[in-house]
């Protein structure tokens, strides 16, 4: 299992950053949610760099997903993983579902 950040910086480009949630307890205790939904796909996903229109975590419930950042960084995600996605300027990010299905949890935060 592993916790990621996705995000912009300065530079404009999207990064990845690995985030130790027993360092950083807001992380543990997120308040001020504006939805939270369950989606399953049925029919792989492949898309272009694009940033997201809010914030939100996405907790991969099964499958296998690379993501890929402007950076030219590149990261899979599976079952148990989750991502904290932060990138709605920029460049944005790459999404390509590497199995047939996927399913995961999004959780859509306030700003």
């Amino acid at each position: 299992m592993g916790f990621y950040r996705v995000f912009a910086g300065a530079d404009g480009e999207s990064h990845f950053e690995e985030l130790d949630v027993a360092h950083q307890p807001e992380l543990g205790a997120i308040q001020n949610l504006k939805e939270v939904k369950i989606q399953h796909f049925s029919e792989p996903r492949n898309m272009d760099f694009h940033p997201l229109p809010d914030r939100r975590l996405i907790i991969h419930l099964s499958g296998e997903v690379e993501i890929g950042t402007s950076d030219g960084s590149k990261q899979i995600f599976c079952a148990g993983d989750i991502r904290l996605m932060e990138d709605v300027t920029g460049k944005g990010h790459t999404h390509r579902d590497l199995t047939p299905t996927n399913a995961a949890a999004y959780i859509f935060l306030n700003d």
